[in-house]
């Protein structure tokens, strides 16, 4: 029953995360680090970043991902199960919703003006919370090579993000043995 009473808390929480959050998986950074990390410890902000990783690597929805990651740490199975229905569960019932009302306000100029300003405001805090994994991920010579090789190429060439992600891998593998090594030569 005790178990029960935690998967229930767990898709409460997640559905909260779900219901308040707009922009997809990068706007809800900031409110899985505040629900999960600060307001409960149930992962560590390090822990989540990861998750976002992962979740980013991964096919699916990030949001789906993280909260399945986090299930899993949290209950195993069940909680692999309980998080992601609860992240899905709010958007299920907001999107029919909203489709059955945008049929009719659609064109509404008030109705765009808002969702453009959602937009905005998306943005803002998808930025706030990039540069904050951006500071947390690059922490020495590895990785802000790896940061600067796979922003250029995201940027500047039409190349899948999954090349992107794979080639960071083994270039994070490949500095990982070669730096080292220049560095204890250089103490002799």
């Amino acid at each position: 029953m005790l178990i029960m009473k935690e998967l229930f808390g767990m898709f409460l929480t997640f559905a909260k995360i779900g219901a308040t959050t707009f922009g997809g998986g990068y706007a809800m950074l900031p409110m899985f680090q505040r629900e999960l990390a600060d307001k409960r410890g149930w992962v560590t902000e390090e822990e989540i970043f990861d998750y976002y990783a992962i979740s980013g690597c991964t096919p699916g929805v990030i949001a789906v991902n993280v909260a399945t990651l986090t299930g899993h740490h949290l209950r195993g199975f069940l909680g692999a199960l309980f998080g992601p229905l609860g992240v899905i569960f709010p958007s299920l019932v907001i999107i029919t919703l909203i489709a059955a009302l945008l049929t009719g306000f659609g064109g509404n100029q008030y109705v765009l003006h808002a969702l453009a300003g959602v937009r905005v405001a998306v943005c803002a805090l998808v930025a706030v919370y990039l540069w904050k994994m951006i500071k947390k991920g690059v922490r020495d010579i590895i990785t802000l090579v790896i940061f600067t090789a796979a922003l250029a190429i995201a940027v500047f060439l039409p190349v899948s993000p999954v090349y992107i992600v794979a080639g960071a891998g083994a270039l994070g593998v490949i500095l990982s043995f070669i730096l080292p090594m220049k560095k204890e030569d250089e103490t002799e």
